[in-house]
């Protein structure tokens, strides 16, 4: 996370926690709404030079991740080179101000009515190595759209990545159903968790070099590094 106010409460309460627990990953950025294209460039060009991982994840602060599921995935493209997973979509540009999500360079995506090109969704998606180090190699000639996640799609746009479609980044699995869905959902809402009182700590088992994120019975069967880091959406 980056920072709110220099020296300010919400600063000073986190650097008490950071240094109790160790727990927070502080990049050098103020944080705020319209910021988050230039946060997201700064989180992955830290990660790559702080940690040798095969993917780096993005996840929202309202989702819990079900690690072991979205390990065994990402072993599957392991061996691929320039990987982008996510629950791809396409929406409209949003010409019209004070609207959310709307997109000031709206003309450069064409005529009216237009959509962008296919990005994923921000709530949760997976870049692989080679994407994350060219983030951090190209960030200062990096353009940033009004959308965190359309930004990165734009950064993507001219490269040779495999887009990787998966929709159960983007859905809810429904309480009590687990036993009875073979896919189960990479994420759920915070909303869905709370009456499961999930306690993410208690669950993940940490690598020596990364934090794998790997529920601790699962562990010795999943060989993937990964960062996963919990950004304010």
């Amino acid at each position: 996370m980056g920072f709110a106010t220099s020296g300010g409460i919400l600063d000073r309460a986190i650097e008490a926690e950071d240094k109790k627990h160790g727990d927070f990953l502080r990049l050098d950025h103020i944080e705020g709404y319209l910021e988050l294209s230039a946060k997201t460039k700064t989180y992955f060009a830290t990660a790559i030079n702080m940690w040798d991982a095969d993917f780096y994840i993005k996840v929202d602060d309202d989702v819990h991740v079900n690690i072991a599921t979205l390990g065994q995935t990402l072993v599957r493209h392991q061996s691929k080179p320039r990987v982008y997973i996510g629950c791809m979509k396409s929406g409209p540009v949003i010409l019209q101000k004070g609207v959310r999500y709307h997109e000031p360079e709206y003309w450069k995506f064409g005529e009216a009515g237009n959509k962008y090109f296919r990005h994923a969704t921000g709530q949760l998606y997976a870049i692989s190595k080679d994407l994350a180090t060219y983030i951090s190699t190209n960030q200062h000639v990096l353009h940033k759209y009004a959308n965190e996640d359309v930004s990165l799609g734009a950064w993507f746009i001219g490269l040779d990545v495999d887009h990787i479609d998966d929709r159960r980044l983007c859905c809810d699995t429904p309480p009590g159903r687990q036993a009875q869905i073979t896919q189960l959902c990479f994420g759920e809402f915070a909303q869905t968790c709370w009456s499961k009182q999930v306690n993410l700590e208690a669950k993940v088992a940490l690598s020596s070099t990364v934090g794998e994120g790997l529920v601790v019975h699962e562990a010795k069967s999943i060989s993937v590094d990964f960062v996963v880091e919990a950004g304010y959406k």
